[in-house]
């Protein structure tokens, strides 16, 4: 121990200077980035902190004259100062050198503490301690918090769901915009904790989500320099190379990533049509593919303008430079199978897609209470497309009566959002929350069809059209909540206007809607133990139609097979209700839940025919009254093995009308999901994931189940700076879309498939935490 006493020092009010320099103990080289915390005597914990420089060296100031100070570095054990010696004011440390975990601390103290999970009225939070924090990603970290599943390709779902919104520090991010992509410049030793919320309360947004995840930074870890890059390869070509980089400073948290690669997505499709009145069959079946090469960077920083003020500014640009061939053969035959046309339709299409996003936000703490908060934000994105398509047809029997066809596209979508967010804690127990935000959609999409008529295009005015979407939604709420030490319990109301404008162009079709809705939201829990623990929640929620819902112009990629939007499409809303309990103990978690969703103005997508064509479109039918059963959990039997399971159970009842047709049916649907994951000796780590997805009734047919398995391997070299990994997805090639749908009149089915595909990948990182895997994966 270093020796002395700090009583002669208490009644000073000059700054406090302690030097020092960080080795390790082994090789005697210096620890650079390493974290020099001072930790108060009077409520043990972290009132500043700073790092080394990059020759192990440090300097850090305080007026306080009670603490101890804490070295800590991923993959070495802590090491602990309590007594120091004073001169006039300063303390020299000397050199301190750390261990390694693998090996005892003999002269120094270590300081051990567990993760542990506290239940707030409408979320989970699941603290980092030492048991979690072993010098890994935040990747890794999300894996072991129950419920979150992190598959070896970074893909994030909760409790079996994908879609999931990635918060942090309760806010979205650039760096959390593109999943585990960017997640990986985000070390372990940086999270203070994870919120689970798998109900969202009116504090969110009313438009329908699977869950949030929020990860929360310690101030004090946003320290060092972190850089990653990683090579993938796979077939159907799947090739990336991306670059991570990330500097976190006492004022500045720089941050860039760098990406390039070429990708191939081919797809199977298949179909029938049959026409019950004349006997007429119609059968397609072909390979399309869409070919890219993207290109993409993102830049970005937080500036803290002093301890309780920080300001984040970001950007985004990516490029995709798109090649999509395919090749579709058709049959017609007659009632008697008596062969009517026989052709290939061949396409030929490129597109040009440039992408940017920016984000600037502001975040005040006020100084009696972090809680005490202040959020303002800003957020916009573009999307745009130009893209041109040939169609040549091709006659192998029969007569051809498909003219061969051109189409051009110009496309654009701009995004806007602004948000402001208050919460102010009255009391330990009592907190109200209040804030505002204002959405901006605008769409356009002109469309050109053109028919080749003795040889020369002519434009199909029939087909062609340009439809503009604004969309304009304002939203306000307040919540307020009460949280004793074992009940709590949190209302909230959250009021949306929406104005939602659409206009064809060249027909001046246009539809106007505007409506305010009330979104109320109850949340309460009770917690009986540290262990076990119950949550109820109510939360009503709305879906608004997408663009392609609305606009009514469609792909002539199979003439006989069309999807159209509807512009005079509703919202449909959900009142959902959720039981669930809780019951985590040491290496065991489980989630049971028993819900019900109760939808109206349920979109639905009605098929009819029209010349032997089967055209698809949406509609509001009715309402739907979903109760089911859901089980999650997890465990950890061994270090080595670790089993997620999810099973949900949903019996549903459907009533509606449409056209004088009786839709009223009952139906069940079931999924079952099972990930194992084991880790080897020579830290290979060994994944394997099925996927079950029950038969389901659909309004005018229905869609079957299909069964799925993907496989992982990853081989960890250095403690995980270096990490190889191969897989491959899909294994029986048995990821499908079959649908089946039969009226009076008519017979349809369609079927799709991916197929199987394998990925190699090489990653690399230098500074804190593990190499990322760069997918470069469509968003």
């Amino acid at each position: 121990m270093i020796g002395a006493s700090f009583s002669s020092l208490l009644a000073q009010k000059n700054a406090f200077t302690i030097t020092g320099r960080v080795l390790e103990r082994e090789s005697n080289s210096p620890v650079p980035f390493a974290t020099i915390a001072l930790i108060s005597n009077n409520n043990q914990k972290v009132f500043k902190g700073t790092t080394t420089n990059e020759n192990g060296e440090f300097i850090i100031q305080t007026d306080s004259a009670s603490f101890i100070v804490e070295v800590s570095f991923i993959g070495y054990q802590k090491l602990l100062v309590t007594e120091l010696n004073f001169s006039n004011g300063k303390a020299n440390l000397g050199e301190l050198k750390l261990l390694q975990n693998s090996q005892s601390l003999e002269t120094f103290t270590v300081e051990e503490e567990r993760s542990t999970v506290e239940f707030k009225l409408d979320r989970r939070v699941f603290n980092i301690g030492s048991d979690i924090n072993k010098g890994l990603g935040a990747m890794d970290v999300l894996n072991d918090v129950p419920s979150v599943n992190v598959d070896i390709e970074g893909n994030i779902s909760l409790r079996g769901n994908s879609g999931v919104q990635i918060l942090i520090d309760g806010k979205p991010s650039i760096l959390s915009d593109e999943g585990g992509n960017a997640l990986a410049s985000i070390t372990a030793d940086m999270i203070d904790h994870i919120e689970i919320i798998t109900n969202p309360s009116a504090q969110y947004s009313a438009e329908g989500s699977s869950g949030i995840i929020n990860i929360v930074l310690k101030k004090n870890e946003k320290k060092g320099f972190n850089g990653s890059g990683s090579i993938n390869v796979g077939y159907p070509f799947n090739n990336s190379i991306g670059v991570s980089l990330n500097r976190r400073t006492e004022k500045f948290n720089l941050f860039t990533q760098i990406g390039v690669g070429y990708r191939s997505l081919p797809r199977y499709n298949e179909s029938v049509n049959y026409n019950k009145t004349d006997g007429t069959t119609i059968i397609s079946d072909g390979i399309e593919y869409r070919n890219e090469k993207f290109y993409n960077i993102t830049l970005g920083t937080d500036y803290h303008l002093n301890k309780y003020n920080v300001i984040t500014l970001s950007g985004k640009y990516a490029f995709e430079d798109e090649d999509q061939p395919s090749n579709t053969d058709f049959e017609i035959i007659n009632a008697n199978n008596g062969g009517i046309s026989k052709y290939t339709r061949e396409e030929v299409t490129t597109a040009a897609n440039p992408k940017y996003q920016y984000d600037l936000q502001y975040k005040k703490e006020f100084k009696k209470n972090k809680e005490h908060t202040l959020q303002i934000s800003t957020l916009g994105k573009f999307f745009g497309k130009e893209q041109s398509s040939e169609f040549t047809n091709t006659s192998i029997e029969g007569v051809l009566t498909d003219p061969n066809q051109k189409t051009a596209t110009n496309f654009y979508q701009r995004d806007y959002t602004f948000k402001a967010d208050y919460s102010n804690p009255l009391s330990k127990k009592i907190t109200l929350e209040a804030g505002g935000m204002y959405e901006i959609n605008e769409v356009g999409n002109d469309y050109s069809v053109y028919n080749e008529i003795n040889n020369e295009f002519i434009i199909d005015t029939t087909a062609t059209n340009n439809f503009e979407y604004n969309q304009k939604v304002l939203g306000v709420y307040a919540t307020g909540s009460y949280e004793g030490d074992k009940w709590g319990t949190k209302l909230g109301l959250r009021v949306e206007n929406t104005n939602l404008q659409t206009l064809l162009t060249n027909t001046n079709q246009e539809n106007t809607q505007e409506y305010t809705n009330f979104f109320p939201s109850l949340h309460t829990s009770y917690k009986a133990s540290k262990f076990v623990s119950f949550q109820a929640g109510y939360s009503r929620r709305i879906f608004r139609p997408r663009l392609w819902d609305l606009n009514p112009f469609f792909n002539i990629k199979n003439p006989y097979n069309i999807r159209r939007g509807n512009p005079n499409l509703q919202a449909e809303y959900a009142d959902s209700y959720e039981i669930t309990s809780i019951f985590i103990w040491k290496n065991f978690s489980l989630n049971a839940s028993v819900y019900n969703l109760y939808t109206t103005n349920v979109i639905e997508r009605i098929s009819y025919f029209e010349n032997n064509v089967n055209i698809t479109t949406p509609e509001n039918i009715g309402n739907r009254n979903k109760t089911g059963l859901e089980i999650n959990g997890k465990y950890t039997p061994i270090k080595w093995f670790t089993l997620n399971g999810d099973f949900n159970f949903g019996y549903f009842i459907r009533k509606g009308s449409f056209e004088n047709q009786n839709f009223d049916f009952t139906g069940n649907q079931w999924s079952v999901e099972l990930t194992t994951k084991f880790k080897l000796p020579a830290s290979f780590d060994i994944e394997l994931k099925g996927d079950y997805q029950s038969e389901v009734k659909t309004i005018q047919g229905f869609q079957s189940g299909y069964g799925v398995l993907d496989i992982g391997i990853r081989k960890k070299f250095g403690k995980g700076k270096v990490i190889l990994g191969a897989g491959v997805r899909d294994v029986f090639a048995s990821r499908k879309r079959e649908n089946y749908v039969s009226q009076d009149n008519n017979y349809g089915y369609t079927y799709s498939r991916r197929g199987r595909f394998f990925t190699l990948s090489l990653s690399y990182s230098f500074g804190k935490g593990e190499a990322m895997t760069y997918s470069g994966g469509r968003r």
